[in-house]
C-alpha cells in the first residue's frame, strides 16, 4: 500500500535538454553531488509547445532523477543554474510506493556527506 502525498519521501524530478551530451553530463554531475541516486536519459522525444508566441517542436532528452523529497528544491536549483534553457522544465512528482530496498538505496545514495 502506498502512503498518503503528505507522507512523501520520495521524487522522481524530471527535465528535457536539446542535446544528448547535456542531458548525460548534468544526470552525472547531480549524481556524482549526491542530489540524486540514479538518473536516466532517454530519447529523443518530440516537445511540441508554445515559445516567444509561436508554437515550436524540437528534439529532445528527458533525464529522470531519483532522489528524496528532502533534496528536491536543491536538485531543482541545481538543474535551472546548470541549465542552457532560459526557462528549462523541472517537474518534481512524488512517489507514494516502490520496492523497499530500492526506496532504501535511493535514500543511502543521497546521503549528504
Amino acid at each position: 500500500m502506498g502512503k498518503s502525498p503528505g507522507d512523501v519521501q520520495f521524487v522522481q524530478v524530471a527535465t528535457t535538454f536539446d542535446a544528448v551530451e547535456e542531458a548525460e553530463a548534468l544526470a552525472s554531475s547531480a549524481v556524482e553531488a549526491r542530489l540524486a541516486a540514479c538518473a536516466q536519459a532517454e530519447g529523443p522525444v518530440t516537445s511540441v509547445y508554445r515559445w516567444d508566441g509561436a508554437v515550436q517542436k524540437d528534439k529532445e532528452w528527458r533525464v529522470t532523477f531519483k532522489t528524496t523529497a528532502a533534496l528536491a528544491d536543491r536538485l531543482t536549483e541545481y538543474i535551472v543554474r546548470e541549465h542552457s534553457y532560459d526557462v528549462p522544465e523541472v517537474l518534481v512528482t512524488p512517489v507514494i510506493g516502490g520496492h523497499q530496498k530500492y526506496l532504501e538505496w535511493v535514500q543511502n545514495e543521497t546521503q549528504q556527506e
